[in-house]
């Protein structure tokens, strides 16, 4: 069973919601990403997302396109996010590490390649944005062969049917995005996002996560009430952007952000 799975399954035993935070490797400086990991888990976070840069983030908005230009700027490359996990799992071997990013770095770099340097390193699962089930047959294959979980996202305009493929080539859990459009922009429409996880929940036994348009520690608790794991991801970004002249108060700002975040969803989860 993969770290991905314990985690759900104890939260699930414990009658709590999960939080997957998301910043962006290398950003804004290399050296104060594992940092902020390590205060991100210590604050709450039962999953880490950890963006790999690239150059034309299409379902990103301007605050993580941002995130990956600064990135970007220092050269961080895939290999520099792999060696981050890795300095990560020198302290923490527990919480589960998920890759989000886009194809083109994991086809140059080579996918059996990719895959096993990423199981060496520690990482639990991959999110990769623009590639769909139908293209990602070979992908798939290779991360189920060296134990890393293959993430999809379905969006508030995937029909009953394609749900259904998109849940039988899933692995980890299923990120449901919340609003149409990109990350950090329009707010969440609760009643539409109570209906398409329920259709979804027909199609699959996966753990099911909500992401984009998550803001604060309000939203964050209500969505808590239908998902069994929330993600934020612009909100603590916006965070460092606006810290990038302070660079050793990073971890200790995006994990307050958190924790508020964190508390809220504990507030609701016991009143379930």
């Amino acid at each position: 069973m993969s770290r991905i799975s314990q985690c759900f399954e104890k939260l699930k035993a414990d009658g709590q919601t999960a939080l997957i935070s998301y910043i962006t490797g290398g950003d804004p400086e290399p050296w104060v990403t594992v940092p902020m990991l390590h205060a991100l888990a210590d604050a709450g976070a039962d999953i880490l997302e950890l963006g790999i840069p690239f150059s034309d983030p299409m379902a990103d908005g301007p605050v993580i396109q941002k995130a990956c230009e600064r990135a970007l700027k220092n050269n961080t490359s895939l290999h520099d996010v792999l060696d981050m996990v890795s300095q990560f799992r020198e302290k923490n071997k527990e919480t589960p590490i998920v890759l989000m990013g886009y194809a083109n770095p994991l086809e140059a770099m080579g996918y059996k390649d990719f895959a096993l340097k990423a199981q060496q390193a520690g990482v639990d699962g991959v999110l990769t944005v623009d590639m769909p089930p139908e293209e990602s047959e070979e992908f798939l294959s290779i991360m189920d062969e060296h134990e890393i979980d293959t993430i999809y996202l379905v969006a508030p305009t995937t029909s009953a049917e394609r749900m259904a493929k998109i849940a039988s080539y899933a692995r980890g859990f299923i990120y449901y995005v919340s609003i149409k459009g990109v990350t950090g922009t329009a707010s969440i429409d609760m009643t539409e996002v109570t209906d398409k996880l329920s259709t979804l929940r027909q199609n699959t036994n996966l753990p099911l996560g909500v992401g984009f348009g998550i803001r604060d520690g309000a939203s964050a608790a209500m969505v808590s009430e239908v998902a069994d794991a929330v993600v934020v991801g612009s909100v603590l970004v916006r965070c460092i952007e606006e810290h990038t002249d302070r660079l050793e108060e990073l971890p200790a700002a995006v994990a307050g952000l958190l924790a508020e975040m964190r508390h809220a969803i504990n507030a609701r989860d016991m009143q379930k």
